[in-house]
């Protein structure tokens, strides 16, 4: 069964750091391919605890769109359960290259226990078993690099992920064909001062890309206290998109008419 499930919701620091939603990024299961996306704090905890359980044993690839914290928190952790502490060598890391330089979020010494390790590049695809990844444009203005995806399985639907990015007009261009596009939706309203996304930008972002169906995810204080499944009721109506404001556990089935 193809499916996607997100192990938290979490977005930015407040929510995250009080734990209001879970923050363990998202499962993808596509075609007998298996990747953790954005394992933020607690990620290995929530894919355990999940029902049914998740095997981190079985992941095939975990994919860092960025290094902040609640995206990248507990990517040694997934990176260690995947591999088996090191035993079992598989796998592969997507990750821009900040992650891994400088500053690293990943260990160095980990990085041995993987298959490889792909440094993430803007317009530049990617083969993993079964499906097809596709890297999109860097998004400019976050402070740190950051990269979403297009991803298809066999004779599936496309797959679009935008994490958190400042609004631009061209990102909707960059995330064209896709047929499920999850959007991190950290503001209910615009700030300029805050490069993140907020409604009326992903409301824009739907129009132009017009998916077949959309989730929102990564939610901060301001779209938690106003009713994130309200808020996606009304934008449905208005763009003619199903568009769902995801929950922790979460799980959602992939048809091939999707």
């Amino acid at each position: 069964m193809d499916f996607i499930k997100f192990l938290g919701t979490a977005g930015a620091r407040f929510v995250v750091a009080r734990q209001l939603r879970s923050s363990g990024g998202i499962w993808l299961s596509l075609s007998g391919t298996h990747i953790h996306v954005d394992p933020g704090p607690g990620a290995l905890v929530r894919a355990l605890k999940s029902r049914p359980a998740l095997d981190p044993q079985t992941l095939d690839a975990v994919f860092l769109s960025h290094k902040h914290l609640d995206h990248s928190g507990d990517v040694n952790a997934m990176i260690e359960a995947m591999t088996d502490g090191g035993f079992k060598p598989k796998g592969v890391l997507f990750a821009p290259s900040d992650a891994l330089e400088g500053e690293p979020v990943v260990f160095r010494y980990l990085r041995s226990f993987l298959e490889r390790v792909e440094v993430l590049r803007e317009n530049t695809g990617y083969r993993l078993k079964n499906v097809t990844l596709s890297i999109p444009g860097r998004h400019v203005h976050h402070g740190v690099e950051t990269y979403g995806f297009k991803l298809r399985g066999e004779n599936g639907p496309v797959i679009g992920y935008l994490p958190d990015a400042k609004y631009e007009e061209r990102l909707a261009g960059e995330y064209q064909g896709s047929d499920i596009l999850i959007v991190n939706t950290v503001l209910r309203e615009r700030r300029p001062d805050l490069e993140h996304l907020s409604l009326p930008d992903v409301e824009e972002i739907i129009k132009r890309v017009h998916p077949r169906k959309a989730i929102l995810t990564h939610f901060g204080m301001t779209m938690l206290k106003h009713h994130p499944w309200e808020e996606t009721a009304e934008i449905s109506q208005r763009t003619g998109t199903e568009v769902i404001a995801a929950s922790d556990g979460m799980m959602l089935e992939i048809q091939a008419d999707d």
